[in-house]
């Protein structure tokens, strides 16, 4: 693989769904949305179903899986997760279509191939089934994901030393959270260590264990009701220069928006890409 290009389709609690791989084939990262609504992402990008390989599941939570019954079975395209996720799917009443000829299973912490990439895996605190970060390396450059975070464990600061693009999650403010209009139980969910990660957990994260490979950052699953886009990228910012990282010149920090498409980002040059010239 010559290239590595990355676009989100959506980031909230509404749905995720992500795309890594060229001008003419690639993958999805959750499926989170409606089919039409990523076919759509992806006629804007020149591309179709026939040109997405398979799509690799990070936990089993409506917002990820919403369309894999269709993509999976009516589409033919492979369905990937390890066996806990794929029974969490199985048990999930969002998904309407369930899979049987299109499930394909991967274990937790062993390597996979997809569409030329290179494809690993760690675990993620978080109240489904099963969650997992993706580390993918292809083009020379590694990509990671790691959303819906409950904490932050030495396995996954180590695994965001090695990033060269990041996708991590910016959750929520702790206190628009506490003093916004959730219940009680729903509150102490999002802030147990099985919940969501907050800014400035994320932002923590970042300043300790970003190295100076880390090229770009997009905080992603940015809650509607406890959090701000902008309040968002400042907290995060602000951890990361009081760790000497200096946003706009050592990386790049994007905050993705929760329902609308993303830029296409060239990973190997590390610029963007008009949708003409694709």
């Amino acid at each position: 693989m010559a290239e590595l290009i990355f676009r989100c389709f959506a980031s909230s609690s509404s749905g995720n769904c992500y795309y890594l791989g060229t001008r003419h084939d690639g993958i999805l990262i959750d499926a989170g949305i409606s089919a039409r609504a990523i076919k759509s992402n992806l006629i804007e990008m020149g591309l179709d179903f026939r040109h997405i390989h398979a799509v690799i599941i990070t936990h089993d939570h409506a917002d990820h899986i919403r369309a894999v019954g269709t993509l999976g079975e009516r589409l033919h395209i492979p369905i990937y997760g390890t066996e806990l996720i794929h029974a969490g799917i199985d048990k999930n009443y969002g998904v309407q279509e369930k899979l049987r000829t299109s499930r394909k299973y991967f274990n937790l912490g062993e390597p996979f191939s997809l569409c030329g990439m290179n494809i690993n895996t760690i675990p993620i605190s978080h109240d489904s089934t099963q969650c997992v970060s993706y580390i993918i390396d292809a083009a020379g450059t590694r990509f990671m994901i790691a959303t819906d975070v409950g904490c932050v464990d030495h396995t996954l600061e180590q695994t965001v030393e090695t990033a060269e693009h990041l996708v991590v999650e910016a959750n929520h403010d702790e206190q628009l959270l506490l003093n916004g209009p959730y219940p009680s139980y729903l509150k102490s969910r999002i802030l147990s260590d099985n919940g969501h990660m907050s800014n400035n957990t994320c932002g923590r994260l970042l300043a300790e264990h970003a190295s100076a490979k880390l090229k770009n950052v997009w905080l992603c699953h940015i809650s509607k009701e406890n959090n701000d886009p902008q309040l968002a990228y400042q907290t995060v910012k602000q951890h990361l220069e009081d760790a000497g990282k200096q946003v706009g010149k050592d990386l790049a920090l994007t905050v993705l928006d929760r329902v609308n498409a993303s830029p296409i980002y060239d990973l190997v040059n590390n610029t963007q890409i008009t949708l003409r010239l694709l």
